[in-house]
């Protein structure tokens, strides 16, 4: 059996005496909303991050602004996506981590469609991060059956006790008091896509194609030099572009 991680979401903001009971009850992750200044009593913080963090928690992302936004298809999804940009980089949310946005009701297929435009114009909006959707179990499966997003949060409400392959975290109880606070009770199922505000080291990998037009250079430089030194430099430059490209040596 996978092993789960649990977490919480709740709406309105932690503070870091919060943040550290929750950890003390054995929470690993908080997800909290990434939406304009105009809903600040929702909003996440860079100051709450950094609580939630010290705590020993992780974040997760989520951006929502009605229950029904994502039936507006691309316009919407653009609007969501920029606005949600500009929140992640207000905080400091680190690329390669995900961002999810919120379908709150019950989907019908005939509003498949607008969820995927909503989600394909809202990721372009979002170079660096990841989109992820949170709906029902229909919503999950058909978004990641159409590659509409690459994370998949699903809550129980309109799942009819179904829990998708697909899903990344799994919402299983809402409604709950925990430190005095109401939340949501979820799992983590592996790669959520969350983040804290720890230093982050990235190893940035090297382009393979871009690499071999510099060794090529760096081969008539070699060539076309009768300077020892000059050719023991470019033949040491060449193997190291190798090495972090995944070329084998020469």
């Amino acid at each position: 059996m996978a092993v789960t991680t649990k977490g919480i979401d709740c709406a309105v903001p932690l503070t870091a005496e919060k943040a550290k009971k929750m950890s003390a009850a054995g929470m690993r992750f908080v997800c909290r909303y990434l939406v304009p200044a105009s809903m600040a009593w929702k909003r996440l913080t860079r100051p709450e991050a950094e609580a939630i963090t010290a705590a020993g928690m992780k974040i997760v992302s989520v951006f929502q602004r009605g229950t029904k936004d994502v039936a507006g298809g691309t316009v919407n999804g653009t609007r969501d996506g920029k606005a949600a940009y500009q929140e992640a980089k207000l905080i400091g949310q680190p690329e390669g981590t995900a961002i999810y946005f919120a379908v709150d009701y019950d989907a019908q297929p005939k509003d498949f469609a607008a969820i995927e435009a909503y989600l394909r114009a809202a990721a372009k909006e979002l170079p660096g991060y990841f989109v992820g959707v949170y709906g029902s179990y229909a919503v999950v499966e058909e978004m990641s059956r159409r590659g509409a997003c690459s994370h998949f949060w699903q809550t129980y409400a309109w799942s009819k006790g179904r829990l998708s392959h697909a899903a990344n975290l799994y919402q299983y109880k809402n409604g709950q008091q925990l430190a005095g606070h109401e939340v949501d009770f979820n799992n983590g199922l592996g790669k959520e896509g969350w983040w804290d505000t720890n230093p982050q080291t990235v190893e940035k990998a090297v382009d393979k194609a871009a690499a071999e037009k510099v060794i090529q250079h760096l081969g008539t430089l070699w060539l076309a030099s009768s300077d020892k030194q000059v050719q023991a430099a470019a033949h040491f430059a060449a193997n190291s572009l190798r090495d972090a490209a995944g070329i084998p040596r020469q």
